[in-house]
């Protein structure tokens, strides 16, 4: 048989490539995405050497962009949803507008019609969601409430965006291009006795009205039902199996029954699932193939690229990079702190939404093929969201860095005392006071493990605080009486807020050791004197937090095989025989 397959040369091509690349960037201090975009362009068909199949690269890349949003909906509720409505409809609205408006202006100074500006404008002001979760999650900043408005903004963008691939064909006769309307139904319209547009305005909301109710009457009930029921047949194969057949079957039949985006679908599937006890766990059984497959989705980009369009539109490419990371970001900037959100969470949400992807692809290529815009606009939106997309990480890192010092209050000149404006009230509420407790412990997770060393240290009266990143479960411990912090502990300054110079014991109980690292790195460096405590599941676990710094390592298969040694000998009473005859050698076979 060939082995030389087209999906199996741009999977080894794309990943291997992709891995040197972030490599090198991690190496000269760049972001790893940068490496997997030069990745992308060095098997594009722009340059020369190895070609990979550009439209196998995307469909895989799809699949990454679906185990995402079903990883972000198993992190997300509908209450979580419900409770951003207020800023994220009016606010990713009023944001699309006002990138679309700049984009047609662009488009005019290019010589476009208004039609074809006004659909430019359009691929420019949806933000990719690939690299908004993949920047959240990196920052652990999905669960609070930056991360709730990020990603409900995110949702409101992506319906948006499935309207208007529904209603351009038939409107791009308006629009100075070829109209469509084969996807209306005459027959319906003519029932009706309403134009085409309207028809497919109206079919599009029904179907997707359809979606959201299945998924939430019949998904919450059906969906956890499976899991669980597979979870009791012990085998982890078919439980990992069926959380892909969960999250791949929904997206594509979401698709294809409901005309909703294979994100969306994705997503709503996590979010119903999210309700069951298991969706820690499946949560964790689609985390390899999701890093996996969304670093190609950073070498699709990649290889759209054409080196030679930053010589021949220099100015064109540097308008669209502009529009996207200065304007549409400033835009969402200004409606967060127009409804009262404090400094953070707008340039968080302005970080966030600084660059685009997947939708704009999308986008631009339909405006093609209906006429309505010149090839040209193919390039330049390939352009913005390579430039875009490499630039959005050091975004990130400013605002992680100079965020709370912009966001702090500043005493009013000349020592007058004057009343703190509603804006700077907000500020000072967002940056909370450190805790008073001294020579206490620090407990990071509140999860199984975190519970039970909590329970341990208050019975042996400690003082102690917790930090979990679960807004709700931090308001009921303080609730109950224990010190807690709703944030994720790598977020800036909230091991400063949690007093670790100060601390005498600090605690990681959360599963991911890679996390828990730099954690104990931070906290060793803010705290010499500190004795840390972290757990691990394997040896090489265990060395590797043991460089950062930490104290006293747990191995949980340790711990667990010395509790049931402890049992079995307490039950069969061989400690005392053991002491009599010498010690107990329990490598030796059992006395019958």
């Amino acid at each position: 048989m060939p082995h030389a397959t087209p999906l199996i040369a741009t999977l080894v091509a794309g990943i291997c490539l992709a891995f040197l690349a972030g490599l090198v960037a991690h190496r000269f201090r760049l972001p790893p995405i940068a490496g997997y975009l030069l990745a992308g362009v060095c098997i594009g068909p722009f340059t020369p050497g190895f070609v990979a199949d550009q439209k196998l690269a995307n469909e895989l890349a799809e699949i990454g962009v679906i185990l995402l949003m079903f990883g972000v909906g198993l992190h997300f509720s509908l209450k979580d949803l419900l409770s951003v409505r207020t800023i994220a409809i009016p606010g990713a609205i009023g944001q699309i507008l006002v990138a679309t408006f700049f984009g047609l202006l662009l488009g005019l100074a290019m010589g476009w019609s208004a039609g074809s500006g006004f659909v430019f404008g359009l691929s420019l002001s949806v933000a990719s969601t690939v690299v908004l979760l993949r920047a959240l999650q990196e920052r652990r900043m999905v669960e609070t409430e930056k991360g709730r408005i990020a990603v409900g903004w995110l949702i409101v963008e992506d319906l948006v965006m499935v309207l208007t691939l529904v209603l351009l064909p038939p409107l791009a006769g308006v629009l100075g291009g070829m109209a469509q309307t084969a996807d209306v139904d005459p027959d319906l319209t003519r029932a009706l006795g309403i134009g085409a547009v309207w028809t497919a305005v109206g079919v599009t909301a029904v179907k997707v009205s359809a979606f959201i109710a299945l998924m939430l009457v019949v998904g919450r009930k059906v969906i956890p039902l499976i899991l669980h029921y597979v979870a009791h047949t012990g085998s982890r194969e078919l439980f990992r199996l069926s959380v892909l057949a969960i999250a791949l079957g929904v997206a594509y039949g979401s698709a294809k029954l409901f005309g909703v985006s294979f994100a969306l679908g994705a997503f709503f599937a996590g979010m119903v699932l999210a309700e069951s006890q298991l969706s820690q766990q499946a949560a964790r059984e689609t985390l390899p193939l999701r890093d996996a497959f969304a670093v190609l989705f950073f070498v699709s980009v990649g290889m759209l690229f054409d080196p030679v369009n930053l010589l021949e539109r220099p100015l064109a490419i540097l308008a669209t990079v502009v529009t996207i990371i200065f304007i549409k970001s400033a835009a969402a900037y200004l409606i967060v702190k127009a409804f009262g959100y404090p400094r953070t969470i707008a340039l968080t949400i302005a970080a966030s939404l600084a660059q685009i992807g997947e939708f704009s692809f999308i986008l631009v290529v339909l405006g093609v093929g209906l006429k309505l815009l010149p090839p040209v606009a193919q390039d330049l939106v390939v352009a913005g969201a390579l430039f875009s997309i490499l630039v959005n990480p050091l975004l990130f890192m400013a605002v992680d860095h100079y965020g709370a010092r912009l966001d702090g209050a500043q005493e009013p000149p000349g020592g007058e005392e004057t009343a703190p404006k509603a804006e700077e009230a907000a500020s000072v509420e967002d940056v909370p006071e450190p805790t008073t407790l001294a020579d206490h412990a620090v407990v990071v997770g509140y999860g199984r493990v975190g519970r039970r060393v909590v329970e341990r240290l208050r019975a042996a009266g400690i003082p102690l605080l917790v930090i979990e990143e679960r807004a709700g479960v931090a308001e009921v411990l303080r609730e109950s009486g224990i010190e807690a912090i709703g944030e994720p502990a790598g977020n800036r300054g909230v091991l400063a807020q949690a007093n670790i110079a100060g601390a005498r014991w600090f605690v990681t109980a959360i599963p991911d050791a890679f996390a828990a690292g730099t954690l104990i790195e931070q906290a060793r460096a803010a705290n010499g004197a500190l004795a840390i405590v972290a757990r691990a599941t394997s040896q090489a676990e265990s060395d590797h937090l043991r460089q950062f710094g930490a104290n006293h390592i747990v191995i949980a298969k340790d711990e667990l095989a010395s509790a049931m040694a402890e049992q079995l000998l307490k039950a069969d009473g061989l400690r005392r025989d053991a002491g009599a005859q010498g010690e107990l050698d329990l490598a030796a076979p059992l006395p019958a």
